[in-house]
């Protein structure tokens, strides 16, 4: 097999199967291959032969025949030169990648607490500051609801906003008939659930007091309560937690419960989020750490949150495996459904993985205009069919295809009204900013979980896209390598990579020079990109 490598100390040349060989010169110069860190980052291709293992579908004569090539037509004048852009470079940096021993979920993000640590607090009684991003937005004093007491209740209130609420399952509000203040806003994730207040009837007074709120919230966490126990309206503001918790909605309600299961505790949590003792806003990040180290307080992140339960709950189950054919040759198609929102997904698995060593992996988000309508305002589908080119002549390799991730997790609809923006002078992340979502809101972490059941641990990963490596990183995974997919610019989607560069950090081999024309075209055959590429010296 041979591979188009470029780098721009050397002239243009192939690889064929004796790779190791071909790439003694390239050391002797400082340049490495595409495995570990990158001694050099201006290098650009890709792939050496031996790897993969035999075919599980043993079909090796059929290997090379129909597949369309990664190579393309090098003089092919209907494509644009992939060259530059004409913003400046965007470097590959050598800290790209890192070792399996970085990125670890357990590991807490610098400058605040493990969530081992929030746990053994939280066991003990004590508060917990969760805090919504490294930003600070907006932290909240939580607690386990069973181990309240009026002396930290009093603590909460001095310190608080004046709402205590109180983090509940669906099935303890319903069993004490607590029905929500806005059923119609129910299924709006950005706001909180509210159910009616409500006061304990036992042993209280007003139900203001510091006293009589702990004996509220002590009430409602406790399995023995029943509706009659309470009086409606109240001081105390009950919370619904959405089943999934910070892995469906990343916020106080759902961490605090998430926290307080964690810890093995009822499954109910007491919050108020912490304001300026002074002007009653809500307190900054340098607040919460002056008020954490005088009152000896862990600060935890949800995000921290997030990748330490994703690392440790199976959030995906395989419904289906089958046979797939297709035109770039015979793979497996395996069905993967969300436990979280019932979402399918799909890994298409080419190969024998083995021991899930050094495995050439794709993490492709859903875009049914680009995948299946060959819309040319992006570089999906020829990347998607890239990547299954590559896999395929590997003779190993895994494309995980992450539905819900249309417009980058906007959603189709919304895809289309960006575009229209676009249309009028927005680029693409300026749009989705526009509509009022991130510039980019998909997560990777279910991709991860699919990886390791199909058994893959260490990869190569197919991507431009650094932030796709930060979502894969940890839960066991280590990226061992990155390979470029990169395909043709056009008139069309000139801006948006352009703006994917500047602007979200993507690389594309901004080393490749002006002469190769249509550098990559999934749509041309191998056996006659092979045959042309001989030609060339």
């Amino acid at each position: 097999m041979e591979v188009l490598f470029q780098h721009p100390q050397f002239p243009l040349f192939f690889i064929t199967s004796s790779f190791h060989r071909s790439f003694a010169a390239l050391q002797s110069a400082g340049t490495r291959p595409c495995t570990h860190r990158w001694q050099n980052s201006s290098c650009s291709a890709v792939r050496g032969d031996g790897i993969g293992t035999d075919n599980v579908f043993d079909e090796r004569s059929e290997r090379g025949n129909e597949n369309g090539s990664f190579l393309g037509a090098l003089n092919d004048s209907s494509s644009a030169s992939f060259g530059t852009l004409a913003a400046e470079i965007t470097p590959e940096t050598t800290d790209f990648f890192v070792s399996d021993a970085e990125g670890d979920p357990d590991c807490p993000s610098e400058g605040f607490s493990s969530i081992e640590q929030a746990l053994n607090v939280l066991r003990r009684g004590e508060f917990v500051i969760v805090v919504d991003d490294e930003s600070g937005i907006e932290g909240n004093l939580i607690m386990a609801a069973s181990l309240t007491n009026p002396t930290a209740m009093a603590f909460m209130v001095k310190h608080g906003s004046g709402i205590v609420s109180v983090g509940m399952r669906a099935v303890d509000l319903e069993r004490l008939q607590l029905p929500l203040m806005s059923p119609e806003k129910e299924d709006d994730s950005s706001a909180p659930s509210f159910t009616i207040t409500v006061d304990a009837k036992a042993g209280t007074s007003t139900g203001v007091s510091a006293s009589d709120r702990a004996k509220t919230v002590l009430a409602l966490s406790s399995p023995n309560s029943t509706p009659q126990d309470f009086r409606k309206p109240g001081h105390v503001f009950p919370l619904k937690y959405r089943n999934g918790g910070v892995l469906r909605r990343a916020s106080h309600t759902e961490a605090s419960v998430d926290l307080v299961m964690l810890a093995g505790l009822q499954p109910i949590s007491v919050l108020s989020a912490v304001v300026d003792p002074d002007d009653g806003s809500i307190a900054s990040l340098p607040d919460l750490r002056k008020l954490a180290l005088e009152c000896s307080i862990p600060i935890v992140l949800i995000s921290d949150l997030i990748r330490y339960r994703r690392k440790r709950e199976k959030l995906v189950e395989r419904t289906a495996v089958s046979h797939l054919p297709s035109k770039w040759g015979m793979f497996q198609a395996i069905c993967y459904r969300s436990k979280l929102d019932g979402t399918e997904h799909v890994a298409v698995v080419k190969g024998n993985i083995g021991h899930g060593q050094d495995i050439l992996v794709r993490v492709h988000s859903e875009c049914l205009t680009g995948d299946i309508f060959g819309s040319a305002r992006c570089d999906c589908g020829n990347q998607l069919a890239l990547a299954m080119q590559l896999i395929e002549q590997d003779g190993r390799g895994v494309v995980v295809y992450l539905r819900g991730h249309e417009g980058r997790g906007i959603g189709l609809g919304h895809k289309l009204q960006a575009y229209n923006l676009q249309d009028q002078g927005h680029d693409t992340v300026e749009a989705n900013l526009e509509l009022g979502f991130a510039a980019d809101a998909r997560e990777y972490g279910i991709a991860a979980q699919i990886l390791r059941d199909i058994g893959v641990w260490t990869m190569r990963l197919m991507t431009n896209n650094p932030a796709k490596y930060t979502g894969l990183k940890g839960y066991g995974l280590a990226v061992v390598g990155r390979v470029p997919v990169l395909t043709p610019i056009t008139e069309e989607n000139r801006k948006y990579l352009e703006t994917k560069r500047t602007k979200m950090g993507h690389v594309y081999g901004s080393d490749i020079r002006e002469p190769l024309s249509g550098f990559i075209n999934p749509n041309v055959n191998i056996k006659d990109s092979i045959e042309g590429s001989q030609n060339i010296e």
